[in-house]
């Protein structure tokens, strides 16, 4: 694993909080903190490389390439000062996400970070108007204040990959972790389901973004679920689908 910064010189944070945006089903988490970053706008910090990721280039749009790789931006203003960590992509393997996330939290453990969001998906296989967000976390103090926020406590199941695995590490190093996930078909690229975390997340760390570019992208994925339930409907004869789960669209270039 190979880290490059983009300076020698080190911004002076106060406890940053550490928001993770991986990226996953819907891309719920990484729409979220690359909207954060472009809009606050955040400064980059360091690149992290690893043969972990899988072995291709990313094509950027002054047409050269890329390793594929996490990215850390930071942010100091109003409120609380911010770490955000974007990539292309998670680790391939068990052993490289426990690595991955142990160097994250190392680095954000030198700023004095006693806070980690990763923002994540709740997968339902169901198209919705108005994602819910559900939320778990690490202490019982933490989880009662979710209310508050209009946050769905989860009582059961499991979080996998680097999402749940990041709190989990941060509980050992006794930082505080949060999981917000929103609520989300899995089967398009949800903005609306973004929009809806980070929405909670700047309430809960108390700052303001500029949501406007997000809210074009939500409006954009309300009108592709329009379309593919209506394709739906009319494959069904134009039955009403009953609240079952939609099976996955066929050819509509979406990622799972």
């Amino acid at each position: 694993m190979k880290f490059v910064y983009s300076s020698t010189d080190r911004p002076s944070l106060k406890s940053p909080n550490l928001v993770c945006g991986f990226p996953g089903s819907g891309y719920v988490g990484k729409l979220a903190v690359d909207h954060l970053i472009q809009e606050l706008p955040a400064k980059h910090l360091v690149d992290i490389y690893s043969s972990s990721f899988p072995p291709q280039v990313m094509i950027k749009a002054d047409g050269t390439v890329d390793l594929m790789k996490n990215s850390i931006f930071w942010w100091q203003g109003g409120g609380s000062d911010l770490l955000l960590l974007t990539g292309d992509s998670q680790p391939a393997n068990p052993d490289s996400e426990y690595s991955l996330a142990e160097e994250v939290l190392g680095l954000a453990g030198e700023f004095g970070t006693r806070q980690v969001f990763t923002l994540a998906a709740y997968i339902t296989g169901v198209f919705v108007e108005k994602p819910k967000v559900f939320g778990t976390a690490t202490d019982p103090e933490t989880v009662r204040e979710f209310a508050a926020h209009n946050i769905s406590m989860m009582d059961s199941g499991s979080i996998t990959g680097m999402n749940g695995l990041v709190i989990g590490i941060a509980k050992l190093r006794s930082m505080k972790g949060i999981c917000l996930l929103g609520e989300t078909s899995g089967y398009v690229v949800d903005a609306n389901a973004s929009k809806a975390v980070l929405e909670i997340l700047l309430e809960i760390i108390d700052i303001k973004v500029d949501m406007t570019n997000l809210e074009k992208r939500a409006k954009d994925t309300e009108m592709l679920i329009r379309t593919i339930e209506q394709q739906m409907l009319a494959g069904r004869g134009g039955k009403p689908l009953e609240g079952q789960p939609l099976q996955k669209p066929r050819d509509t270039g979406y990622i799972s």
